[in-house]
């Protein structure tokens, strides 16, 4: 959580819990992505 709120917000901005969930599902989403894009592909050795 404290990844998500330094990188996206740090307060959910919906105010009902299910719209929270989903803002928060989203952004975790939308976090690994990102970092997925940042790491090397590793190939394996012939």
């Amino acid at each position: 959580m404290y990844r998500y709120k330094q990188l996206i917000s740090p307060k959910l901005s919906l105010r009902d819990y299910n719209a929270q969930v989903g803002e928060a599902l989203a952004g975790v989403k939308a976090m690994n992505k990102v970092i997925g894009l940042g790491m090397p592909i590793r190939k394996q050795a012939a």
